[in-house]
């Protein structure tokens, strides 16, 4: 009898063991999301009009990510959960006083900006874009190209992806974003012995490892690469300005 106990309380850890350990591998059902995105987002510039139209479907996205339970995720599959949780809530803040605005900043106040906006339900609390970024997607998972994937829905933001972020694809999709940023001319290029850089590298300095020359030359394709390599130790660093208008 006491064999037969063991023998069941053994096979049902094993069962709990499995069954969480398949959880902790699940993704998010993105298919609403990633259809928006597809009809949406074209060469970089995104459809606000038609995601005004659609302001339902993305509604009911935001409603299965308020839902969703993260810690039942695997770790990739949580940093994938919070980019596509900023970008699709960043969609809907400027939908909430689009087309009446220019700028992401004009869905602010007087008295708060726009990523202090308390309007996201996680995990049964109300937060805020910049507690998604400054408190979960930086300290927690510790990695510079998020800074490309996660969109302001400005223009001299990092382009908005056409497709969610998936924990088992994320590495490659990551790589992309910082490799596109970076090779992309308006946002970086060399004039004389001076480099051109996003303000981006300037504000989060500190998650470049105080060294965004040395990132941008291990995303850089050969000839940015070739001319910074030239320029060697003498080369000086320009912040651009950042445009704040709309990337519709």
């Amino acid at each position: 009898m006491q064999k037969g106990f063991k023998y069941i309380t053994g096979l049902f850890i094993l069962f709990l063991f499995f069954a969480s350990h398949s959880l902790a591998k699940e993704d998010v059902d993105n298919h609403i999301y990633a259809s928006l995105l597809k009809k949406h987002v074209t060469n970089n510039r995104v459809n606000y009009d038609g995601f005004k139209k659609d302001e339902k479907l993305l509604d009911e996205y935001l409603s299965i990510l308020s839902r969703t339970n993260v810690k039942l995720l695997s770790k990739k599959s949580q940093f994938a959960f919070y980019i596509n949780t900023y970008n699709a809530f960043t969609i809907k803040l400027v939908l909430t006083k689009y087309p009446g605005i220019n700028s992401i900043k004009e869905t602010g106040s007087f008295f708060s900006n726009p990523w202090n906006k308390k309007f996201i339900l996680l995990l049964g609390k109300t937060v805020t874009l910049d507690h998604i970024e400054h408190n979960i997607l930086r300290p927690i998972f510790k990695d510079p190209r998020v800074h490309f994937a996660i969109n302001c829905a400005s223009k001299s933001c990092p382009q908005l992806r056409d497709e969610p972020y998936k924990g088992e694809i994320l590495e490659n999709q990551l790589n992309d974003q910082a490799e596109k940023f970076i090779n992309d001319k308006k946002n970086t290029f060399i004039k004389a012995d001076t480099l051109f850089i996003s303000k981006i590298f300037k504000w989060f300095e500190k998650d470049f490892s105080d060294n965004p020359l040395l990132f941008i030359k291990s995303y850089a394709f050969e000839e940015l690469k070739e001319k910074l390599d030239s320029l060697g130790e003498n080369i000086k660093i320009i912040y651009l300005d950042y445009d704040w208008t709309l990337n519709r």
